[in-house]
């Protein structure tokens, strides 16, 4: 491991391995977005011209969006926007589905993608602005591409005379479980730009701090913390109501399995994509799920996997892969997130399905967030070692995590 990577696992382990003090709350607790219209010592910290980088769960509690909140609050200062991945309003369903830049109807500022002919934002689209306030709901996952549209903006207001504010929002898959091997270097993406694990435990703004910091930039960054919550609490206990951070996450519980269930999209299986539970359950036209369910638990038992429930389902996609064709499968249901370990339940499951079943290709080897060379799972893990396990006659887990 470089001595970026170590940093980097230092500074995760240090934060993820202690558990607040603070006690979950009966109420809901307040985002970055709250603390800032509530607090006028927060507002204090955002000067001159603003823009504004968020998306459709860029909710307040009482579920505004933020741009709305902001224009209400700062009024004409607030002079463009931005939308990362899936657009602005969160429509767009694919990757490498881009998204236009365009003047909001209401307010006629522009609003630019970063998902579309650049993910950075240019000179160009900073030139004007004081004050970047970010505000993005992530998953917890690195490979979900916001914390990296972050990154990025970030990376491009070095050296300018802008302050970035991070608008904090909750880790909904907690803020202490961290899972995954770190990426190999050379494996570096849009969904992987540094050594991180694939359930990282980070609020978006401890990532904000975590770049500025192992990559020591000179940078004039503030972030907006949430008020009431913990590092122990999942969404389920942070009284917020779930909007959909992308199209594909509908509930909350999909970013509990989250972790593992992205990795089907580097293989043929189906994520349940062009279904109501994407990426909550998956199959295959090739998969009977009655007729493996039992070797396929006694699988995962081998590995001490535990804090779940799989369900024998059929689906049929109305898009995406399979679409029209009835796939046989599962869905898997979280019963205990204290215990359950999506990456490595999910690779037990890929290693099983390799060796036991006629699914054959079995890696995706279409391009995968602008990368056109390689496979597809070896971008989402940011290492092909993980694949030659699962391609492997070893049957133990032997992945250090």
């Amino acid at each position: 491991m470089t001595d970026d990577g170590r940093r980097t696992e230092k500074l995760f382990t240090s934060v993820s391995c202690r558990r607040s003090s603070v006690k979950k709350l009966s109420m809901a607790i307040e985002t970055g977005l709250d603390n800032l219209l509530h607090s006028a010592s927060e507002r204090e910290k955002v000067r001159g011209r603003i823009a504004y980088l968020g998306h459709a769960a860029s909710v307040s509690a009482r579920m505004e969006n933020g741009l709305d909140e902001l224009v209400g609050l700062f009024g004409k200062r607030v002079v463009k926007a931005f939308g990362p991945q899936h657009g602005f309003g969160s429509v767009v369903q694919d990757n490498m589905i881009e998204s236009d830049h365009f003047m909001h109807p209401e307010y006629g500022i522009p609003i630019y993608s970063l998902y579309g002919e650049t993910r950075k934002p240019t000179d160009e689209m900073l030139e004007g602005i004081d004050t970047l306030i970010i505000d993005l709901q992530d998953v917890g996952t690195r490979v979900y591409t916001y914390i990296w549209t972050v990154y990025l903006t970030m990376e491009a207001c070095l050296e300018k005379d802008i302050r970035i504010i991070i608008l904090d929002r909750p880790n909904p898959t907690g803020g202490i479980k961290i899972e995954g091997k770190l990426p190999d270097p050379a494996w570096y993406s849009f969904v992987c730009m540094a050594s991180i694990p694939m359930r990282h435990g980070r609020t978006i703004g401890e990532m904000a701090r975590l770049f500025k910091d192992s990559n020591n930039w000179d940078l004039d960054l503030q972030v907006i913390e949430m008020a009431g919550w913990s590092r122990e609490m999942l969404w389920k206990d942070t009284g917020r109501i779930w909007v959909n951070p992308s199209p594909n996450l509908p509930t909350p519980e999909g970013t509990l399995v989250y972790p593992g269930t992205v990795m089907l999209e580097g293989t043929v299986l189906s994520e349940g994509r062009g279904t109501t539970r994407s990426l909550e359950q998956f199959g295959h036209p090739a998969i009977d799920p009655y007729k493996i369910r039992k070797e396929l638990l006694l699988y995962l038992e081998k590995e001490q996997q535990k804090g779940f429930a799989l369900r024998p389902v059929w689906f049929q996609p109305a898009y995406q892969k399979f679409a029209g064709e009835v796939c046989g499968g599962f869905q898997i249901h979280v019963t205990d997130a204290e215990t359950f370990t999506p990456w490595k339940f999910m690779l037990i499951i890929l290693k099983y399905l390799y060796h036991n079943s006629d699914i054959y290709p079995f890696w995706s080897t279409a391009p995968y967030e602008y990368q056109f060379e390689g496979l597809a799972f070896d971008w989402i893990n940011g290492t092909t070692k993980i694949r030659e396990w699962v391609e492997g006659e070893d049957k133990r887990f032997t992945i250090d995590d």
